[in-house]
Order: C-alpha cells, then structure tokens, then sequence
C-alpha cells in the first residue's frame, strides 16, 4: 500500500501544467510527509525547460537518497531514468582547511589567523569557521569560534543586494547552518538577519527542522516555481534535504 501511494504521489507530477495548479494549496503532513514535499519540489521543477529539468535530476536524486524508504528511493530512480548517485567520501574543501590551520596551533592562533585573514582564512574564511566550530572539542569552543564569526560579519546592514557586504552574508549563511544544526532556534533567527536573503525558502524550510512541520512550505514550493531559473528547486533542495538527512529537532 506505500508503495503505491508513493507511486500515486509521483504520478500527479504527470498532470502539473505550471505553478498555478490545483495542487497550489495542498500542504504535506503525516507519514506521506516526505513523497510529498519530494513531489511538491519537482512539481516546481517540471516547469523548467526539459533540459534544465536534465541539471537537475542528478542533485535532486541526492536528496531523495536521504531518505530511508526504499520504494520511494526505487520510485524516483525509475521515474527519472538517472543512476543512484555515487556516494563520495572526500573531505570536503573547508573543513580540509580548518584541520590544516589547527595543525598549525592551537585554537588561539585559529581565531587569531581567522582575524587577520591569512592563509588558509584569505579564500572562504566563514566556511573555514563553521567547520572550525564543528571540530571544537567542547561547546566553550565552539562558542568561541562562533562568537568570533559574529564580530567578523559585524552589525546587520539594512542594504540589500549588491550594496551588502558579501561575506556578512557569508557569515549569516554558515552561521544560520550551524543554528540549524544545533536546533537552536534563536541563534539561527539571529543568523539569518546577516544573510542576503533571509526569506528564502532554504531558511524557511531549516527552521521548520527546528520548529517542525516543513509540510506547510509545499504549496510556497510550487506556488513560487521559476520557468527560467533553476535557483528556487536548489534552495528547496538544500532547505529540504537538511531535514531529510537530519530528521526534525523534536
């Protein structure tokens, strides 16, 4: 029977004429939350030309990946005709570089590096920190390294766009990332303030892992859908596959 209705969920994708559809108000809930929201997501995809539709069956496939229901897995890989995706075990980029600058001191002279903008703090320093937070021995650390990122981005600005400065909004990315992480809702409605964009439905649907109930986002999804820009599925599936690789904080 769940196969079948995650089969049945898949199959509505076939009847999507753009994001204005009877589907508009439907909110997902319950044990079905996950075919849904994955429906609801490339639902907004579909009105995509097929060949930006072809970009993005593979980070798509990513995300379903995550979760744990193999029919819904089989389902999505049939659906779409794309392999499973290769599962890499590669160190990613920043924290690569947050073990290096460790290796050279203690976290003093981390934060001290972090401050002045050095090698390897000169490309990337926000996703250094984070990572650097991550590896922290204890939570007094990774306070520390945290607080320091906050003074770093500095006091919010009211610009917007091009007028913000860049690395705040960097900053806000990957510390809102870590608030998430950490379930802590204040801390990431304080992130996210720094961002440039503190509306975007990756944020909305990372503090629904906190508060719950990502479900409610599904018509924002599909209602929102973009025929020329791929931007609004990919930040539905980051949003999204947090809580997919993460499952809600309560």
């Amino acid at each position: 029977m769940k196969a079948m209705i995650v089969v049945v969920l898949i199959g509505l994708t076939l009847f999507e004429t753009g994001p204005a559809n009877a589907l508009d108000g439907q909110s997902c809930e319950g044990a079905e939350e996950t075919a849904c929201m994955l429906d609801a997501i490339w639902s907004a995809a579909s009105v995509l030309p097929s060949d930006k539709q072809t970009r993005l069956a593979r980070p798509f496939l990513e995300v379903v990946s995550m979760s744990r229901d193999v029919a819904l897995k089989r389902a999505w890989r049939s659906r779409l005709a794309v392999p499973e995706p290769r599962q890499t075990t590669d160190t990613p980029y920043a924290t690569e570089k947050a073990r290096m600058a460790l290796a050279e001191g203690d976290w003093d002279a981390f934060l001290r590096d972090a401050r002045s903008g050095g090698r390897p703090f000169n490309i990337g320093r926000p996703e250094i920190m984070a990572a650097g937070a991550r590896l922290a021995p204890n939570e007094t650390v990774r306070r520390r390294v945290i607080e320091t990122m906050y003074e770093l981005a500095g006091p919010r600005q009211r610009a917007s766009g091009l007028d913000r400065s860049f690395e705040q909004a960097d900053f806000g990315y990957a510390l809102a990332e870590l608030a998430m992480e950490a379930c802590d809702l204040s801390e990431f409605d304080r992130a996210v303030a720094l961002t440039a964009d503190p509306d975007s439905l990756r944020y909305e649907l990372w503090r629904h892992r906190i508060t719950g109930n990502a479900g409610v986002l599904a018509s924002r999804i599909r209602r929102e859908a973009d025929a020329d820009d791929t931007h609004h599925v990919r930040t539905a599936l980051e949003g999204y596959g947090a809580i997919l690789q993460r499952g809600y904080c309560a």
